[in-house]
């Protein structure tokens, strides 16, 4: 039988996965490959928020600003975690910015969700970004941006995760099969 056959209606498996992270670290990659392996749905917080309003993320940064998506993106968490069945997270990576989020993930947690911090240096991250992407923040100076937002987010992602895994050097393969046995309690 195969790992993934075995984990299909496992009752073990009460609670969402959330990924949490800066952006480029993978969570949206990795947290597809979690989701098909565990059988659970997938949410993409930026998905969800681009289907909700038929606007790209940029477009709502340039539109609404900075609060206004931060709003979107709590709507799209909560919408997340109150799924049924529960599924595979890959929240937005400012979503820790909030008291109101933070609570919320400490709270799935207690309630049997597993937030997993995948971390990487911002150097790595810049690598993995485009410029004009989708990513409003790192229009200009990505590596700066993202080393700023490493120092001012460290500490919130360690609060709410329960597991961090430095995906530096890792494949998509290893970071699920780093994950995925926490999850299962294997």
């Amino acid at each position: 039988m195969s790992a993934v056959a075995d984990l299909k209606g496992r009752a073990d498996l009460k609670g969402p996965i959330v990924l949490v992270g800066l952006m480029a670290t993978g969570k949206t990659t990795v947290g597809r490959s979690i989701a098909v392996r565990l059988h659970r749905p997938f949410f993409d917080s930026d998905a969800m928020i681009e289907a909700r309003t038929g606007k790209t993320v940029a477009e709502l940064w340039r539109t609404g600003g900075e609060p206004a998506f931060r709003s979107l993106e709590t709507e799209a968490l909560e919408a997340a975690l109150d799924s049924e069945p529960p599924g595979v997270v890959a929240a937005a990576g400012g979503v820790v910015l909030a008291p109101a989020n933070r609570a919320r993930l400490r709270r799935a947690a207690a309630e049997g969700a597993t937030v997993v911090w995948l971390r990487a240096a911002p150097a790595l991250l810049a690598s993995r970004v485009r410029p004009n992407d989708h990513r409003p923040l790192l229009a200009d100076d990505p590596a700066g941006t993202l080393r700023t937002m490493a120092e001012e987010r460290e500490a919130l992602y360690a609060e709410v995760a329960q597991r961090v895994v430095d995906v530096e050097g890792l494949s998509v393969g290893q970071i699920v099969s780093q994950i995925v046995p926490v999850v299962v309690g294997s």
